[in-house]
């Protein structure tokens, strides 16, 4: 058995906030002590050590651009643009973070073919030592405005991305969380573009009526990497009930993010960690299945480190490694191991 992760802002932290992924999330904290970094965006969770110890195997790891002046802004100026071809810079240098870490590290590996795949999990056999783990990192692109113009997605492509979410806030393709609005006409032609490369389409953050609008037109695999019921945090920054079963139909997945922010209409920092626990978090993949009548369709997307840190995750959640926490409390909840796998 082996955990997906479908959203971690790895280059993110690198750049904004000198986090090396390679290094242990413990060692980090104790390096960050008393600093703005963890004032900013808290204590991390993320580090490959703990991703290995705790059978986290796959991870979609995003090239994170923001729009400037929009909202209180969650990266710095690093991630921070005016335009298209400012995001477009700035997802590069991401990318090359992502590169660097392949080049360098035996641990981990850009995941651009079927092949790539296979060759990773044939590392997560019971049989394998966890010296022999190796970790496999597929380039999600979280806002779709680094894309100058559809075509352009080619050359993305080439350089590894394989999954697009075409909006963080609203985007020139589409609307977005806070800022609603259907798909563009740029919007039409990037999804039409993508499907010609078989790319996986990811809706979070995406308004409710682009959202549906994508899957109406959108022929390929479709995922929701890191959004939660709206049930649990009744905002347009999560799926309402129609959403989720809309994207079941298609056949798509949502990643539960174990955020307290996103698990509580009224949960607040100030409540502590201890206020909600792993409990909440089962509740949360409980009741997409139960609303969808299968387990196949909600998963895993922390979203760890960005924007918040350990203190504003459910109690048992003290790195990425505790996510194997999760295995024994769905047992307990009455799934099967088919189902968990």
């Amino acid at each position: 058995m082996f955990i997906v992760d479908a959203h971690q802002d790895i280059a993110f932290n690198t750049i904004c906030y000198g986090r090396d992924y390679r290094i242990s999330a413990l060692k980090k904290r104790t390096d960050e002590n008393d600093t703005p970094v963890v004032t900013h965006v808290g204590r991390a969770m993320l580090g490959l050590p703990e991703a290995i110890i705790g059978r986290v195997a796959l991870v979609f790891a995003t090239l994170f651009t923001e729009p400037r002046g929009k909202m209180p802004a969650i990266g710095n100026d690093a991630v921070l643009y005016t335009t298209p071809k400012e995001a477009m810079r700035i997802a590069e240098k991401q990318l090359d973070v992502y590169k660097q870490l392949g080049d360098e590290e035996p641990r981990l590996r850009l995941i651009h073919t079927q092949a790539d795949l296979d060759a990773v999990l044939a590392t997560w056999g019971d049989d394998v030592p966890v010296t022999e783990r190796i970790q496999g990192l597929v380039i999600l692109m979280e806002n779709g405005d680094p894309i100058i113009e559809p075509r352009q997605f080619e050359w993305w492509y080439e350089q590894g991305v394989r999954i697009v979410g075409p909006a963080w806030r609203s985007s020139q393709y589409c609307g977005g969380t806070g800022e609603p609005g259907r798909l563009t006409a740029l919007g039409h032609e990037l999804l039409d573009v993508m499907m010609n490369f078989n790319a996986i389409l990811d809706l979070s953050h995406m308004a409710e009526e682009s959202y549906l609008e994508a899957l109406d037109r959108y022929d390929g695999v479709i995922i929701a990497s890191h959004s939660n019921p709206r049930h649990f945090r009744n905002s347009d920054r999560h799926l309402s009930d129609m959403m989720i079963r809309r994207l079941a139909e298609r056949g798509g997945v949502m990643g539960i993010v174990p955020y307290n922010l996103f698990l509580s209409n009224t949960w607040t920092i100030s409540d502590g960690k201890s206020a909600l626990t792993l409990n909440r978090v089962v509740e949360a993949i409980d009741y997409v299945c139960q609303l969808v009548g299968s387990a196949a369709h909600v998963g895993i997307g922390t979203d760890f480190d960005g924007g918040f840190g350990a203190e504003a995750t459910p109690h048992e959640l003290n790195t990425i490694a505790d996510l194997w926490l999760l295995k024994d409390a769905l047992t307990k909840r009455g799934y099967s191991q088919a189902d968990v796998v």
